[in-house]
């Protein structure tokens, strides 16, 4: 596992105002879009891509462009559909597939109750998109997922990780395929309720609002 902590003046302005409990959700939703544009810049560095043969205005010329098979985007429902515009913006010709996590909050194990992604991921490029990295459970299960459909090529976006998550990430994937870490930041721990300290809240309840 590699982590790649994007450090950037604006990226660092944008995080401040997303941890400040008195931004609205409306604000929240348009910077953490932007935030996630920044990041999607840094988890892109080593998308394939290929030779192609254009004509410009002038002459003939060979450019690049992303290699076949399309990149997966996989955000993890719900907050990670807060990060979706952002990523696709960076990666327009990437497939969207989804996956339906949740922590139970006392036991902290993780269920999936909902999958859209292709049966066979050999070859793809997949980046997942989940918020937050806190206990590393949820990762860690959305990972195995994509690697036991056949990826060896996996980015996770995430606006802010623990180190608790970070850890549990590692001893879990270890060398066993390239896995990469991108967050805004390593924040100092997590609490006794699992949330990240200083963190941002629950960045679910910021994008959307509190569901009952």
């Amino acid at each position: 596992m590699r982590l790649h902590v994007a450090e950037h003046p604006l990226i660092a302005h944008k995080l401040t105002v997303l941890r400040d409990e008195r931004t609205p959700s409306a604000t929240f939703r348009l910077l953490a879009d932007e935030l996630v544009t920044l990041l999607a810049y840094e988890g892109t560095r080593d998308v394939l891509v290929e030779d192609v043969e254009i004509t410009t205005p002038v002459t003939k010329t060979v450019g690049k462009q992303i290699a076949g098979p399309r990149p997966l985007v996989v955000p993890i429902l719900r907050a990670g559909l807060g990060m979706l515009e952002g990523m696709t913006r960076m990666l327009p010709t990437a497939e969207v597939g989804f996956l339906g996590m949740k922590r139970d909050h006392e036991t902290l194990e993780v269920e999936t109750y909902a999958n859209r992604l292709p049966d066979d991921l050999s070859g793809r490029q997949c980046f997942i998109l989940d918020p937050m990295l806190a206990t590393g459970h949820t990762m860690v299960a959305a990972i195995n997922y994509l690697l036991d459909h056949g990826a060896r090529d996996v980015t996770c976006l995430c606006l802010l990780a623990a180190p608790e998550g970070l850890e549990t990430v590692q001893e879990a994937i270890g060398g066993r395929a390239n896995v990469q870490i991108v967050t805004a930041a390593v924040d100092e721990c997590l609490n006794e309720n699992a949330y990240i300290v200083p963190g941002l809240g629950d960045a679910g309840d910021r994008l959307y609002g509190v569901l009952d």
